[in-house]
């Protein structure tokens, strides 16, 4: 038996990957957030399948379902948004069924972070602009953030900054920010990602604020603030550039 930690992407029902669209299609239990992973993907399912929909459920009920899975010795699908690398809370249960010796795997999955740079049609990295991105949030009603991590301290890097859970707070996320952005700088929101309600706003640190208010974003949606959003002038990357060394091709190729 095994459980399986899938992301299923940011929204879009065809982004889960082939892996985890095969494991889903053989399992028997499968847990997923409802408020967040969408309903398409149950559909994968195998038929008499135990869905559990976790969004009212806390941790122990959680560990206690894949505990019971794994003593009728069947395989479970936990189905979590987007990827389970980042904001996912994959770590506390991975961290309980190490103690009860449950094996699982990861499969991992399109981030909200990804979709969005896609909706803006950008690459976060662009070269001489901006090589460095930083994935945060804020201390609200989640956990306190750790030392050293607050957003006036990330700030002062000037690196190009994709904050998850804080569409709520706009206001804040503008205070701390300006002072090392400036308000011309570039800055993007984007709620719902993938999905057929996707709502994209492009502005400024100095009006971004407003636009979110009015358009009633408070969940659900990634800020991204960095001068790669707007790149136009830059140098082509070395990547392609006639000047790189290449090996040379092989005879016959």
């Amino acid at each position: 038996m095994t459980v399986y930690f899938i992301g299923a992407g940011p929204g879009a029902a065809d982004l889960i990957t082939l892996r985890g669209q095969r494991i889903l299609a053989r399992t028997e239990v499968c847990l997923f957030a409802g408020s967040l992973v969408p309903r398409e993907l149950l559909d994968e399912c195998p038929p008499g399948a135990l869905l559990i929909d976790t969004a009212q459920m806390t941790l122990d009920g959680i560990i206690d379902r894949m505990a019971r899975a794994h003593q009728e010795g069947k395989d479970v699908a936990r189905l979590h948004s987007g990827d389970p690398s980042v904001f996912s809370a994959v770590a506390e249960q991975m961290r309980r069924l190490d103690a009860m010796g449950i094996p699982y795997e990861v499969v991992p999955g399109v981030p909200a972070f990804a979709a969005a740079a896609a909706a803006l049609k950008r690459e976060l990295t662009v070269p001489t602009v901006g090589q460095t991105v930083i994935l945060t949030r804020i201390a609200k009603r989640a956990t306190p953030m750790p030392e050293g991590e607050d957003l006036a301290t990330l700030g002062r890097s000037g690196a190009l900054l994709v904050l998850h859970l804080a569409a709520g707070y706009v206001d804040d996320v503008v205070e701390q920010l300006l002072p090392h952005y400036g308000a011309d700088c570039p800055a993007a929101v984007v709620a719902m990602a993938s999905r057929p309600d996707e709502l994209v706003l492009r502005g400024t640190v100095g009006d971004i604020a407003e636009q979110v208010k009015a358009a009633g974003v408070v969940r659900t949606a990634v800020i991204i603030v960095g001068r790669t959003l707007a790149a136009e002038h830059f140098r082509d990357s070395h990547l392609y550039s006639a000047d790189r060394e290449r090996p040379h091709e092989p005879c016959g190729a």
